[in-house]
């Protein structure tokens, strides 16, 4: 997936509805998977999958940490932003 361009990232982020439950569940969290979201939000794991990618490649989390699973590889992000106006548009205290 292409990185967005910087001054688009937190725009294409809160677009769909999905990426705004992420991050207002997110901010609860010093850091979760994919896997820990779709528990969370009761959402499919695909679905938390995918998004998380869109939120990463828009540069509003990033990737800190990795475990191996039961052969596989979790993945552990954290958000980035920090802008007051993100944190109003979703709904939430800085």
């Amino acid at each position: 997936m292409a990185k967005v361009h910087e001054g688009q990232g937190v725009l294409v982020a809160l677009r769909h509805p999905l990426r705004r439950e992420i991050l207002r569940t997110m901010k609860g969290y010093e850091r979760t998977s994919p896997r820990e979201l779709s528990d969370i939000l009761g959402r499919p794991l695909s679905d938390l999958s995918y998004h998380v990618r869109v939120l990463a490649s828009c540069g509003v989390i990033e990737l800190v940490d990795e475990a191996p699973v039961r052969g596989s590889v979790q993945h552990f992000y954290s958000m980035t932003i920090d802008e007051p106006w993100v944190f109003t548009a979703l709904g939430i205290e800085a």
